[in-house]
């Protein structure tokens, strides 16, 4: 599924988030919707290169405190809405309030920081509020669109499982999606980059935890899935309740990102 990644030198995680089956026969539609970390390291030939996939909308999901501290690169006569998210009462992404959580950590204390972080983050006002505007924006069809956080796992990952989610993606695609995170691009880059971000705010660590920290793994996501059905009864209803995707959405959706 790499081809799906698009190479960039400072920009990590990004990739195409389309192509997987739809029940009815067709594709999540490619070159549409986009996920990746944050764009603060950007170099100029990252910059036309992500100029050329024509976004129309990004969404990031960061703090303004992530933002403040690594703001992102534009292209030039970048003219994509930008939608951030409001502060949340947390104020720290998963991987760096896992990171805070334990006095000695190791990895094994980090992997039950993330899982406890996972049964909480659907849950959390601002990243729903993010993701209804954001499935509001893709299902008007105003064109790409992108969706990221600081290392594009943790808040993207949840974001865009609910897109698929709402397309009917099966499960095991949605959760290839979400792992392909540990293998898109460069990830020794990838992991340094996170790497200097979360030692900036949460000081040294060691290169276990952090390796930690900036990967996913299968039962974060089936986490946060059994807190949905725990929490709601299934995740169809709290796509319906909690993130407003109605049938007629959700046929509108279907609608603009598959192609057969």
């Amino acid at each position: 599924m790499n081809d799906r990644v698009l190479h960039l030198s400072g920009v990590h995680n990004f990739r195409d988030a389309g192509g997987y089956s739809i029940p009815d026969g067709g594709r999540m539609r490619k070159g549409a919707v986009w996920r990746s970390g944050q764009h603060h390291g950007a170099t100029d030939a990252d910059l036309e290169a992500i100029a050329a996939i024509g976004l129309t909308s990004v969404f990031d999901l960061r703090t303004s405190k992530e933002r403040a501290m690594h703001p992102c690169r534009r292209p030039s006569d970048f003219a994509a809405r930008i939608a951030f998210a409001a502060d949340p009462q947390v104020r720290h992404a998963p991987h760096l309030a896992a990171a805070q959580t334990a006095r000695h950590r190791t990895a094994q204390s980090t992997r039950e920081s993330l899982r406890l972080n996972y049964s909480r983050i659907c849950a959390r006002p601002e990243l729903q509020a993010m993701i209804r505007g954001w499935l509001d924006e893709l299902a008007s069809g105003s064109g790409p669109s992108l969706v990221n956080c600081m290392a594009g796992k943790d808040r993207t990952g949840i974001a865009v499982a609910m897109l698929h989610a709402a397309l009917g993606v099966h499960r095991d695609d949605i959760m290839a999606d979400y792992l392909l995170t540990n293998s898109a691009g460069d990830v020794e880059a990838r992991i340094a980059s996170g790497a200097e971000t979360i030692r900036a705010i949460t000081g040294q660590l060691d290169d276990a935890v952090l390796r930690v920290l900036m990967g996913v793994e299968a039962e974060y996501l089936e986490t946060a899935w059994s807190a949905i059905d725990e929490s709601h009864g299934s995740l169809d209803v709290y796509l319906e309740q909690v993130l407003e995707v109605t049938p007629q959405k959700r046929e509108r959706l279907r609608e603009v990102l598959t192609q057969h």
